[in-house]
């Protein structure tokens, strides 16, 4: 089959790769000069199935609302919000409430556990070496920590999952940087966790899968879609100068587009399928052609800074991955560079950093690893998660003819990345997906 596939995060770099495996004919159109250049640029990098569950469980639902209407940083409710906004928020709070949320939570946990299998067995087979490194720490600062930390951990022994719930002593075997006056009072240990450099892994497959014949047109905007047997889109090129949508540093010349002239005019191009992975920017395409969605984007920021390199103290910054756990907010171990990554703006503008929430993150750095990066190197980020009300991506039929969705990852975007592609992969060629494919069908959203 000739296949279109819109966006060249993560997500879609993933699925181009693994629909290029089963022979089809890949044409990828990204509208930025490179892969994971938005979304998928600077996220905390964390692969934990045992965590993965629709945001959020319905323990944490009570809590996450108090953030945010207290404006809790790195929590922010931006003023103004609309009339879709509440409406999301509402139906977003009811789903945390749902009798459906343990077999979701079961789905999504299984969806996560295969993607992080078939991306390890990618990773051998291709001699992948992204940095990456094992093991996740949750820090609890104290008894209340505690306390809200026992649903999770029934849910971990439930999922039959491997962690260890430490003292501080531990805490600290385990992670020798944790040397500030933060003590914790206690933390869980998942030693099969792993953290790495997701833009990295990006740009890996991306050549793995060009070798593969997969073709990748850059600083391309696809304009309208069209349904039917055959479906077409309306594809445009986008001048280079034009200013990126991310914050977030630039693409190299070699990441650019083909340099063969490209034509400025509009091109209606037909294909035997069109899959959408472009997140929050494939929900105005959708509803164009007819398929809407309540997808919204909730924003999360990075701050990412070299780590100082000290003789004396050999472990300063985290080992791998370590997650403070009343702030929600994850320090992660990015080769020789550390990643603080966290909160959640609701309605904010994607190119405007609210420093109280910038703040948050290098407050909680500060407590459990003083001193251990060079902050005034160091870079933000900030991007949008496109969620939708459940937690659970949308993989499958559109509903509309000809065109399938792989979209609305949230949070667990890489988590989940290599398993939703070979879901696609698998009900694109009629076969019984290797994870059950019903809770994630778009068609749930009618």
């Amino acid at each position: 089959m000739r296949i279109a596939l819109i966006g060249a995060g993560i997500v879609g770099v993933c699925t181009a790769y693994e629909l290029a495996r089963e022979g089809h004919e890949l044409t990828v159109f990204e509208q930025r000069g490179s892969v994971a250049g938005q979304a998928s640029f600077a996220n905390a990098g964390l692969l934990a199935p045992e965590l993965a569950s629709p945001w959020p469980g319905p323990w944490m639902s009570e809590q996450h609302l108090q953030r945010l209407a207290l404006q809790a940083p790195p929590w922010r409710l931006m003023a103004r919000l609309d009339l879709a906004a509440w409406r999301w928020l509402l139906a977003w709070h009811r789903a945390t409430r749902s009798s459906a949320w343990p077999a979701q939570g079961l789905a999504m946990h299984a969806l996560a556990r295969h993607s992080l299998e078939r991306q390890r067995a990618w990773c051998a087979a291709l001699k992948l070496e992204h940095e990456h490194r094992r093991g996740c720490l949750t820090l609890l600062r104290n008894d209340r920590d505690l306390v809200r930390a026992r649903p999770g951990l029934k849910r971990l022994a439930e999922l039959g999952a491997r962690f260890e719930l430490l003292d501080a002593a531990q805490c600290r075997k385990v992670e020798p940087g944790l040397v500030g006056e933060t003590v914790p009072r206690a933390g869980i240990y998942l030693p099969d966790a792993e953290v790495g450099n997701g833009r990295q892994f990006a740009h890996e497959l991306r050549l793995e899968a060009q070798r593969l014949g997969v073709t990748f047109r850059f600083q391309t905007a696809v304009r309208s879609l069209s349904p039917g047997r055959t479906p077409t889109l309306v594809a445009r090129h986008v001048p280079a100068d034009e200013p990126p949508a991310s914050s977030f540093g630039v693409a190299s010349p070699a990441d650019g587009p083909p340099t063969q002239p490209q034509p400025l005019d509009d091109r209606v191009e037909t294909f035997d399928a069109i899959v959408v992975c472009s997140g929050i920017e494939g929900d105005a395409l959708l509803r164009a052609a007819g398929v809407r969605l309540p997808l919204r984007a909730l924003h999360g920021y990075s701050v990412t800074a070299p780590l100082r390199h000290d003789e004396q103290h050999p472990d300063l910054g985290p080992r791998a991955c370590v997650i403070d756990a009343r702030h929600q907010v994850v320090i992660s171990r990015i080769g020789q560079r550390v990643r603080v990554a966290g909160g959640v703006e609701v309605g904010g503008h994607p190119d405007r950093h609210d420093a109280v929430a910038l703040e948050a993150l290098y407050r909680v750095l500060h407590d459990w690893f003083p001193g251990a990066a060079r902050v005034n190197q160091a870079q933000r980020w900030k991007g949008a998660r496109p969620m939708l009300p459940d937690g659970l991506p949308a993989v499958g039929r559109s509903g509309a003819e000809g065109i399938w969705l792989n979209l609305g990852h949230g949070a667990h975007g890489w988590g989940l990345a290599a398993g939703s592609a070979q879901l696609i992969a698998d009900l694109v060629a009629g076969r019984t997906p290797a994870v059950p494919a019903e809770p994630f069908s778009p068609l749930r959203l009618r």
